[in-house]
């Protein structure tokens, strides 16, 4: 599966199960660490423990290998590294604190828009 395809897949998953504000960042020209950053919002410990688990289920169901998961023993920031996407699941109050879509002024793009050009 290519980096485009995991970042659908992964923003389904995150859809599945209600998450908010999903921001979709391409930092493939300001990193090697991944293609694409996927930020979204949960309410509460159990919905981002929740967000977490469905996006690794999901996307292990693809065949995709889940390179490590952090976070999960607090669960108010989740990260799941997926290898070329990397995903970022957070409390409102942890997401505005460290407020990475502008730390990575990556381009930001709705996940509509992309599922459309999968």
């Amino acid at each position: 599966m290519n980096p485009q395809q995991m970042k659908n897949e992964a923003v389904l998953a995150l859809e599945d199960i209600k998450a908010r504000d999903i921001e979709v960042l391409d930092v493939n020209r300001m990193t090697s660490l991944c293609d694409y950053m996927i930020i979204a919002s949960a309410e509460s410990t159990r919905q981002t423990k929740a967000l977490a688990r469905n996006v690794e289920n999901h996307l292990r169901e693809k065949g995709v290998a889940i390179q490590g998961v952090e976070g999960e023993r607090g669960g108010e920031w989740i990260l799941v590294d997926l290898g070329p996407v990397v995903v970022h699941i957070m409390q409102p109050a942890v997401r505005e604190y460290y407020n990475l879509s502008e730390l990575w002024g990556g381009t930001i793009r709705p996940p509509q828009h992309l599922l459309a050009h999968s």
